[in-house]
């Protein structure tokens, strides 16, 4: 168990379907080509709503929203790190975007017509909430 631990780490990602008025927020990095949906890493021993909360404050500047809701776990592997993700539907989001460092643009998207350029995860993520796809266990 331990060599495998080693050979084979994992983390865990917070992502989230951030909803204002039927809405999707999707963002632009600066590090990054194309549109995402916000989120990013839980610390060690951080709640993953926690984490999730925090990562939209940062991001986006999340001012208040419903409580997050489970949406689904996902696997994606980089390299040799197994990602595990969740990702979490945050609806009623009121958020006051500044460009900063990490993120330089967000823009609100019909979940049935992403923009061109919306990177392949997010995309696909879209399209199970816009009921055009199946789910996938898979980013």
């Amino acid at each position: 168990m331990m060599a495998r631990t080693l050979l084979s780490p994992a983390s865990f990602g917070v992502i989230a379907l951030l909803e204002q008025r039927g809405q999707i927020i999707l963002i632009r990095h600066s590090y990054r080509a194309g549109w995402h949906l916000p989120g990013g890493g839980a610390g060690r021993g951080e709640l993953p709503e926690d984490a999730l909360l925090r990562e939209l404050r940062e991001e986006v500047g999340l001012m208040r929203s419903a409580a997050p809701e489970l949406y689904g776990l996902y696997a994606r592997q980089v390299g040799l790190v197994n990602n595990v993700i969740g990702l979490y539907r945050v609806r009623d989001a009121e958020f006051d975007f500044k460009p900063n460092l990490e993120v330089r643009e967000v823009m609100l998207v019909d979940p049935a017509a992403p923009p061109p350029g919306t990177g392949a995860g997010a995309r696909h993520r879209l399209a199970e909430l816009a009921g055009q796809v199946a789910r996938s266990p898979r980013w």
